[in-house]
C-alpha cells in the first residue's frame, strides 16, 4: 500500500515537471515573438499574382488583400520564422507590421434632436463663412473622408455625400457606426440648411472612406485601400484625422503616391501633447494642430517641426452618427477646418502660386497659399505649436 502511494505522489510530481516545463518553453516562444499576425508584405516589381500565392502558401500566410497602390499586399503570417523566411527570400522587398491607427478625437457631449443651424466657432474663426456670399461654397471640389465612414442618412450630410466604400470589409457598408467619421465631414461640409451646422465648404462632394471600426481602430493596410480607393474614384483632398505613434514605410509610399497624383492629403497631428505622429509626421501631409476659443494651443495637441498650420480642434460641435450632433476636441477636429478651406482655395484660380505653370493647383501649391495667408499666432514665423499659423479660408482665396 505505501509502494502505490509513493508511485502515485512520484507520477504526480513527474506530470507536474512536465507542465511546468512545457509551460515555460511556450512562454519561451511567446517572449520571443513567435506568434503570427497580420503583416504588410512589399513585393519586387515584375512578380506576378500566381506567384505571390506560391511564395504565401510555401510560409502557411494568408493573402488579405491586395495594396495594389504600394505594389504590396496585407496577409497573415502563422509565425516569425515565416515572416523572417519571406523577408529574406527572393521575390520580397519588405516585411513590415500592419500597424494599428486609431481615431484622435473624443466626444465631450453628443444629442440625437436637430438643433436649429448655427455657425461653428471653428468655421467663424477661420472665416470660412466670409467666402461664401462669393458664390464659392466647394462646389464641385471631391474630398475623401478616410474615417469611421459617414452617416448615410444624416439630413446635414446626405445630399453631400457622392460615393462610398468600406475597406474593412467590402461586402458591407460605409455607414459610420462610430460618429467620428461623421464628425469630421460635418466640419469639412455639414449643408447650408436650417438645421444642425454649417461647413467649411457646404457644398463639397463628399466620399465616405471607412477603414475604422466601430470602436474607432484599424489597420494601416486598410487605410491604405481607403486612400487608393479615393484616388480612384477621383478625390482632390483626403482627410486622415487618424493616427499612430509608429510610422509605416508602406503607409509613407501611400502617401507619396497620392500627393504624386496631385492630392492634397490633410492629417491630424496628435493628441500624444508630445511628438507629431503618423502620418502626419510625413513631408506631403499638411499636419495640423489644435487650438482653442483663445488661439491658444490645445494641451494635448501634438507638436514639433512637422507642423504646418493650426485650426479649431476644442470644443467643436458638429454632426455625428445617425441624425445627431456632438461636440469633440482633438486634432482630427482640427485637421478638417484645413480640408475644407483646402476645398475653397481649390475652387480659385492658382494665379501667381501656379509655380510650375500648368495652370492648376497641385499640393505643394495649395499648401504655400495657405500658410502664406495664415495668421499668425505665437512667435513670429513658424514655430513647432502652430506652423505658419492659424488657417484663414478668406484670406486664402485672395488673389
Amino acid at each position: 500500500m505505501n509502494t502505490i502511494i509513493f508511485n502515485r505522489s512520484l507520477s504526480i510530481l513527474l506530470l507536474a515537471a512536465i507542465l511546468v516545463t512545457v509551460g515555460a518553453i511556450f512562454l519561451t516562444n511567446k517572449a520571443v515573438g513567435e506568434e503570427g499576425g497580420r503583416k504588410i508584405i512589399i513585393w519586387q516589381t515584375g512578380l506576378n499574382e500566381a506567384a505571390k500565392d506560391e511564395l504565401l502558401a510555401k510560409h502557411g500566410g494568408i493573402k488579405l488583400k491586395n495594396l495594389s497602390l504600394v505594389n504590396g499586399s496585407a496577409v497573415w503570417l502563422p509565425n516569425k520564422t515565416s515572416e523572417k523566411a519571406l523577408g529574406g527570400g527572393a521575390g520580397v522587398l519588405r516585411v513590415e507590421d500592419d500597424i494599428l491607427v486609431f481615431t484622435l478625437g473624443k466626444p465631450s457631449s453628443s444629442a440625437t434632436t436637430q438643433p436649429t443651424q448655427t455657425l461653428p466657432w471653428g468655421i467663424n474663426r477661420i472665416d470660412a463663412e466670409l467666402v461664401w456670399p462669393s458664390g464659392n461654397n466647394a462646389d464641385p471640389v471631391r474630398v475623401a473622408i478616410v474615417d469611421t465612414g459617414i452617416s448615410a442618412t444624416h439630413p446635414d450630410l446626405a445630399a453631400n455625400i457622392k460615393g462610398g466604400y468600406n475597406a474593412i470589409n467590402t461586402t458591407k457598408s460605409w455607414n459610420d457606426d462610430n460618429g467620428h467619421g461623421s464628425h469630421v465631414a460635418g466640419t469639412v461640409a455639414a449643408l447650408n440648411n436650417s438645421i444642425g451646422v454649417i461647413g467649411a465648404g457646404p457644398a463639397v462632394d463628399l466620399l465616405a472612406v471607412k477603414v475604422l471600426s466601430r470602436s474607432g481602430s484599424g489597420f494601416t493596410s486598410d487605410v491604405i485601400e481607403g486612400i487608393q480607393w479615393a484616388m480612384n474614384n477621383n478625390a482632390q483632398v483626403i482627410n486622415l484625422s487618424l493616427g499612430s505613434s509608429s510610422g509605416s514605410q508602406a503607409m509613407h509610399d501611400a502617401i507619396i503616391a497620392a500627393y504624386n497624383a496631385g492630392v492634397v492629403i490633410v492629417a491630424a497631428a496628435g493628441n500624444s501633447g508630445a511628438a507629431v505622429g503618423f502620418p502626419a509626421a510625413y513631408p506631403e501631409t499638411i499636419a495640423v494642430s489644435a487650438t482653442d476659443s483663445n488661439n491658444l494651443l490645445a494641451s494635448f495637441s501634438s507638436r514639433g517641426p512637422e507642423i504646418d498650420l493650426a485650426a479649431p480642434g476644442v470644443s467643436i460641435l458638429s454632426t455625428y452618427k445617425g441624425t445627431g450632433y456632438a461636440t469633440l476636441s482633438g486634432t482630427s477636429m482640427a485637421a478638417p477646418h484645413v480640408t475644407g478651406a483646402v476645398a475653397l482655395v481649390l475652387n480659385t484660380p492658382v494665379g501667381t502660386y501656379d509655380v510650375n505653370g500648368d495652370g492648376r493647383w497641385n499640393p505643394a501649391e495649395v499648401q504655400k497659399k495657405l500658410q502664406d495667408r495664415a495668421t499668425d499666432l505665437g512667435i513670429s514665423g513658424f514655430d513647432n505649436l502652430y506652423g505658419w499659423g492659424l488657417v484663414n479660408a478668406y484670406n486664402a482665396i485672395q488673389p
